[in-house]
């Protein structure tokens, strides 16, 4: 197939646009770059520097490369700044998602794979959390996120246009070649916030809120590989090839750690003792968030491969120790 990968410079977009490539799959990236890293990607890859806003841009893609389906990660993703400056999640994120299902439409390309969030459900009514449990996002990121996929359902049903959209949870490690990895700047994410320290970056790392309900008081997170991620994206992609229905599938390992228990593996991994000094919580964030699965596991035949908390955070090392400043060294 002929993927479009949006967002393909990104951390999730490019550890999948290189296991499309590794899968011998023809891959074209567009991205603007404002937050990717264009060394992310794959050497096989085709690059296209645009915007989603650009329509002329989206279309000259659609009409030079018979693309296939897309996968669509070119979203801001920030939930602090989300909080603070909602136009401008709304502005990208849900007009950019509009303009391309406009040239979509237009070009005739019928099938996308879209990167959703847990942050759909707000605070969770149940743990494990099912895709059909009730969505109340608690900041305007989790809004748009949630938007978009209403937006494809309306359109799924008013056009020949099939969806899957993926709600996943923490994503982090890194591609096990330790060539490409996370870096993002401002950095918000907790495993790269607690490998600055080992990394010589900062003194300590914060712990946000104590007293939650929770068996150590800190926030408990769905942590997943992001070459699993990649896989369900691949697996979608595959699903929609095979006529299967619009659909929203949970990606997440279904075990939670807390805070603290990421912070101590980090310290066995490392062999760094890891100061961690505690901070008032912050708004917005839920106590617990952990997927079920079972339906990305029964409908999509998805396996997460790399589900221990050590190994992800080992492959996550691997690519910080060697690149403590992100892809600036190959600047």
């Amino acid at each position: 197939m002929s993927i479009l990968v949006l967002g393909g410079a990104g951390y999730i977009g490019s550890h999948t646009a290189l296991e499309l490539v590794r899968a011998g799959e023809s891959v074209i990236i567009a991205d603007n770059l404002s937050t990717g890293h264009i060394e992310a990607v794959p050497e096989k890859a085709k690059f296209y520097e645009g915007d989603l806003h650009d329509r002329a841009f989206l279309d000259s893609i659609f009409k030079n490369e018979a693309i296939d389906a897309v996968i669509h990660f070119a979203a801001y993703s920030l939930v602090g700044e989300s909080v603070t400056d909602p136009l401008k999640y709304y502005g990208n994120n849900l007009c950019g998602t509009k303009n391309l299902l406009d040239s979509m439409l237009a070009n005739n390309v019928g099938n996308i794979v879209f990167s959703s969030t847990a942050a759909t459900y707000g605070e969770p009514e149940n743990i494990p959390i099912l895709e059909t449990d009730l969505t109340l996002p608690k900041n305007p990121y989790g809004e748009t996120k949630l938007a978009i996929e209403k937006m494809f359902y309306w359109t799924s049903k008013a056009h020949n246009f099939r969806y899957v959209s993926l709600r996943y949870f923490n994503a982090c490690g890194a591609d096990k070649s330790g060539s490409i990895g996370e870096a993002h700047s401002p950095e918000t994410h907790l495993i790269p916030l607690i490998l600055q320290v080992p990394n010589g970056k900062r003194e300590s790392v914060s712990i946000f809120g104590t007293d939650y309900d929770t068996p150590d008081g800190t926030c408990i997170r769905d942590y997943i590989h992001v070459t699993d991620l990649a896989q369900a994206h691949m697996l979608a992609l595959e699903y929609l090839k095979n006529g299967g229905k619009s659909s929203v599938f949970n990606l997440g390992n279904g075990i939670g750690y807390s805070v603290r228990e990421v912070i101590e593996t980090a310290r066995k991994v490392t062999g760094h003792p890891i100061p961690a000094v505690e901070a008032p919580k912050r708004d917005g964030d839920p106590a617990r968030l952990v997927a079920s699965s079972v339906k990305a596991r029964e409908v999509l035949g998805w396996k997460p491969r790399y589900d221990s908390l050590e190994e992800i955070i080992s492959d996550a090392w691997n690519w910080h120790r060697s690149h403590p400043n992100g892809f600036a060294e190959n600047k």
